[in-house]
């Protein structure tokens, strides 16, 4: 794969070996990029107390696997004397994309690895006509914050995720089910109507892998989720609608899902059913944001 540019990283490293290589990722690199993963979330959850993202060395490999098999995820490698020593993912949809995760090894953290990855996405976007790139931070990670503010991101949704046993709800009135490829241009209506945008390419992926589900009120689909967890979004007209989706999951998978803590009223009731919190996280965008006009819960990329 061809390589991107080389760059001076800094005086973290001895001046004979300052010279960092990016380039795209290919399906290599899975290994040695996961056990980097692995090693950067444990670590800044070790100083924060905080559970990891990628508990096993297992988990984070099989998820950069998955994303370098991707076409519609632009890949950056970071090597340092010819190792590899981080990466970047952009998830591209027609007119936004999600960053992440990036990570860099613990040995050349608070350097300026990190920041180099971020700009060769968003020079990326920038090149494909995108014109919001979006990502989810933690909190406490006040270096990620600060990082990203100094490079144009503005906050734009504080939130929480949460985790718990699945409620095994049924909401009179909003009957869920899964979706279908039939459900798509409806699902894909929705989300313009609440987001300004469609997410077609992340929904037909939770569809081909049977996590998708809608919610409908008097046969019309009101509200979907392409599934209720980390890396999974849901829209709806109503809170009602959310509230249904959340308590038809037979699971929340990773972290547990994202929720906009302004939206006090769905918040208090995810508490009332015995969810908890997790950790505090941070929205934040790169050029256009409409704020949403529904109810929403973003993935971990946005």
């Amino acid at each position: 794969m061809p390589e991107l540019t080389s760059l001076a990283v800094g005086a973290a490293f001895p001046s004979e070996h300052r010279t960092l290589k990016l380039r795209t990722g290919n399906p290599e690199d899975a290994q040695a990029c996961g056990k980097i993963c692995h090693e950067a979330f444990k670590n800044i959850s070790n100083q924060h107390k905080s559970s990891s993202s990628f508990p096993t060395v297992e988990a984070a490999c099989d998820l950069m696997s998955r994303l370098f098999a991707r076409s519609d995820i632009y890949s950056v490698v970071a090597e340092l004397n010819g190792q590899i020593v981080a990466s970047n993912f952009l998830w591209e949809e027609k007119i936004v994309a999600g960053i992440g995760p990036i990570t860099v090894a613990p040995s050349i953290q608070n350097t300026t690895v990190g920041r180099h990855l971020i700009t060769a996405v968003l020079d990326r976007a920038e090149r494909q006509g995108l014109t919001s790139v979006r990502l989810v931070q933690a909190a406490y990670n006040n270096c990620s914050l600060a990082l990203y503010t100094k490079l144009g991101f503005d906050v734009r949704e504080p939130l929480v995720s949460i985790q718990g046993q699945s409620l095994g709800l049924e909401l009179p009135g909003y009957p869920v089910r899964l979706a279908t490829t039939d459900d798509l241009a409806d699902c894909n209506r929705l989300c313009q109507q609440v987001h300004g945008f469609d997410r077609d390419r992340d929904l037909r992926q939770a569809i081909g892998q049977g996590t998708a589900t809608v919610v409908e009120d008097d046969h019309m689909i009101t509200g979907y989720a392409t599934s209720i967890g980390f890396f999974g979004h849901a829209v709806g007209k109503s809170n009602e609608d959310l509230k249904a989706l959340i308590g038809a999951a037979t699971s929340f998978t990773g972290q547990g899902f994202l929720l906009p803590t302004r939206n006090s009223q769905l918040f208090r009731w995810c508490l009332q059913q015995g969810l908890r919190v997790v950790e505090p996280m941070t929205l934040m965008s790169f050029g256009g944001y409409d704020r949403p006009t529904g109810a929403f819960l973003p993935s971990i990329l946005f």
